[in-house]
């Protein structure tokens, strides 16, 4: 009789118990301040794109520099009225993205979204994603793609908003005909998204037992898919899509996938010490990871409980560049034409020299070739390359790969390539 109290008083308390998942191990509170740090220092860098997830990633830490944050979202604000303003002229019309980072960055400053300003602005992203419907409707993708397509709806979602079923749908129907791809690979990124936008529409009350038992299935889905894309260091697709597969498995909650949760929280602390993790959108995506939370969150933010705890050094306030080295590296360049043709030249550069730099180079000591760059939330990425352009209408893309035929998971200004490497430039299809 005992025995049988013991057993049910532990089954009790298995029940009772919170689920800790993606857990940080104890030991890195300096390490992982000292990503914060970088992350408010990159808010006082005027030559950085005004970024609404860098605002998020802030506000769903535990620590805080409250007046930094205050700055930050003033300019935020004043990027959101350009913005939402130049959809009125002639200027390209504001993406699904871009405004469902804003519509989660003002709820997590704990703005009133009740006013007519923040109504307007649901109401665009609301009209977004029904012309990404129609467009997936009459062409089988996104107007965007799904990664936008999914965080579009997350936003809806975390203020509260009911969205149009049919919207779901064809979230739903696109995870389960495994579309969520890039190239030949599965996007863990999207897949991670997706997978946040499911459990949050489950749990929002607002949807009937029909639907929430797709977005359950839909949501176990991407589980599978996200733990089957585990590699040998951890990771979870690469370490920069590994915080947000981290995200959607600390949101889901299920213990038995301790393991590779705490394998991936490994590896993006291992990461975190060799500096990878430069990039500020990248940070933004990491930094509610080592908090353990997740875009759910958003919904959750009280700002009355914010510490003002971070300190800024006023000689130190700007995120520095990566310095280069002071010995000379040689790096083989070759684009491949879609003519068939190839274009090669060997570079020398200083070592730790950033890929924009070796392009950079390549131009000023080559006639033959040419390169444009358009700026993004990511950081700058390749558009056109010896006058071809890059284009989402026929959806494709300047691939960056290092010789024999790997493809490189930072951007031009986060990659920087050896000594003796060979980096290809191809015009490749997504």
């Amino acid at each position: 009789m005992a025995l049988t109290f013991t057993v049910l008083a532990i089954l009790l308390q298995s029940f009772i118990a919170p689920v800790r998942l993606c857990e940080i191990p104890d030991g890195n509170i300096r390490l992982i301040q000292s990503l914060n740090l970088k992350l408010l220092r990159s808010t006082l860098d005027s030559s950085n794109e005004i970024n609404p997830s860098v605002y998020v990633g802030l506000r769903l830490s535990e620590d805080h520099n409250l007046q930094t944050e205050a700055i930050y979202l003033r300019r935020l604000k004043a990027s959101l009225d350009a913005i939402t303003s130049s959809a009125k002229t002639d200027k390209e019309e504001p993406q699904t993205g871009i405004l469902a980072l804003y519509l989660m960055a003002l709820k997590s400053s704990c703005e009133d979204m009740d006013t007519p300003e923040r109504r307007k602005l649901i109401t665009d992203l609301k009209l977004q994603l029904h012309e990404e419907k129609r467009h997936l409707v009459s062409t089988g993708r996104p107007l965007s793609n799904y990664y936008q397509y999914s965080l579009g709806i997350l936003a809806m979602c975390v203020n509260h908003k009911k969205v149009d079923v049919r919207l779901i749908q064809k979230l739903l129907h696109a995870e389960d005909e495994d579309k969520f791809v890039h190239g030949d690979n599965v996007s863990i990124d999207t897949e991670a998204m997706a997978g946040l936008a499911f459990l949050c529409l489950k749990r929002s009350g607002q949807y009937s037992s029909e639907l929430i038992r797709h977005l359950n299935k839909g949501a176990k889905s991407v589980k599978q898919r996200i733990l089957a894309s585990q590699d040998l260091q951890g990771s979870l697709g690469n370490i920069y899509s590994t915080p947000l597969a981290v995200q959607f498995l600390t949101a889901i909650g299920y213990s038995k996938e301790n393991e590779t949760c705490s394998a991936a929280v490994d590896a993006l602390l291992e990461a975190m010490k060799q500096g990878k993790f430069t990039n500020p959108m990248m940070m933004s995506q990491l930094m509610p990871v080592l908090h353990k939370k997740s875009y759910l969150d958003v919904s959750k933010v009280d700002c009355r409980e914010s510490i003002d705890n971070l300190f800024i050094s006023p000689s130190s306030g700007i995120l520095p560049e990566v310095p280069v080295g002071e010995d000379l590296i040689h790096v083989q360049l070759v684009v491949e034409e879609p003519s068939g043709q190839q274009f090669t030249q060997s570079i020398g550069v200083p070592s730790r020299s950033s890929l924009l730099n070796i392009l950079k180079t390549a131009e000023e000591h080559n006639p033959n070739f040419t390169f444009e760059i358009k700026d993004s939330l990511y950081g700058p990425f390749l558009t056109t390359v010896n006058g071809v352009k890059s284009s989402t209408e026929d959806r494709t893309y300047w691939q960056l790969l290092k010789d024999p035929n790997v493809s490189l998971i930072e951007g031009i200004a986060d990659y920087r390539p050896e000594d003796g490497e060979i980096i290809i430039l191809r015009l490749s299809k997504w």
